[in-house]
């Protein structure tokens, strides 16, 4: 990729980090996401006027956009691509809302209790276990980003391996708030997740 001529010190900083990226650089991802979710937060809460929505939009425009970060070409800054990529999230929430076609099914079983991460149950051997203690703490610096409700909800419960009724009393929340608001965490991660699975195969 050749880097566009006219491009800002900051456009150019960008560039470099997407660079890193697209090499599995997961610190680069965080930067990114550190660097603009502010910025994109206070523009998607002025599309969809409602904090909780843009709170979770901001971190599913980042999903979307690291899950097609191939697909950008630096004839123009990554700042406005994101700022695309998050005008048409929103878009595409409104509509949806309008439908009322949320759904989290894909993640509950018949009887509407959670799904079970698809995590490979063969024995590793030490390099596998090593890539994955790797990629273990990859995730955990891009969890780092996500507003704070979720991340202390991931890591409660997928890393600390506490149960539903353990994370309700730990944050004095009642159960179904905890186990509707980890749905909604692990919506939101489900790109990056998929893609460091599919970095296993």
């Amino acid at each position: 990729m050749e880097i566009n001529s006219n491009f800002t010190e900051n456009a150019k900083n960008d560039f470099h980090l997407v660079v890193r990226a697209r090499q599995g650089d997961q610190k680069a991802y965080a930067d990114l996401m550190h660097r603009y979710k502010d910025s994109i937060y206070f523009m998607v809460l002025k599309m969809v006027n409602n904090k909780e929505d843009a709170m979770d939009l901001t971190v599913e425009t980042f999903a979307k956009a690291f899950e097609k970060l191939d697909k950008y070409q630096p004839d123009y800054a990554f700042s406005t691509w994101l700022f695309r990529v998050a005008t048409n999230n929103c878009i595409d929430f409104i509509r949806k809302k309008k439908l009322n076609t949320m759904s989290i099914h894909g993640m509950m079983d018949d009887d509407g209790e959670e799904k079970q991460l698809q995590i490979k149950a063969d024995v590793l051997n030490p390099e596998e276990t090593s890539i994955k203690k790797q990629q273990t703490q990859e995730l955990k610096l891009l969890i780092e980003s996500l507003p704070s409700r979720y991340r202390n909800l991931i890591t409660l419960r997928y890393f600390d391996e506490l149960s539903y009724e353990e994370i309700a009393q730990q944050l004095d929340l009642p159960l179904g708030t905890v186990k509707a608001q980890l749905f909604r965490a692990r919506y939101l991660l489900g790109n990056i997740i998929n893609r460091f699975n599919r970095d296993d195969i």
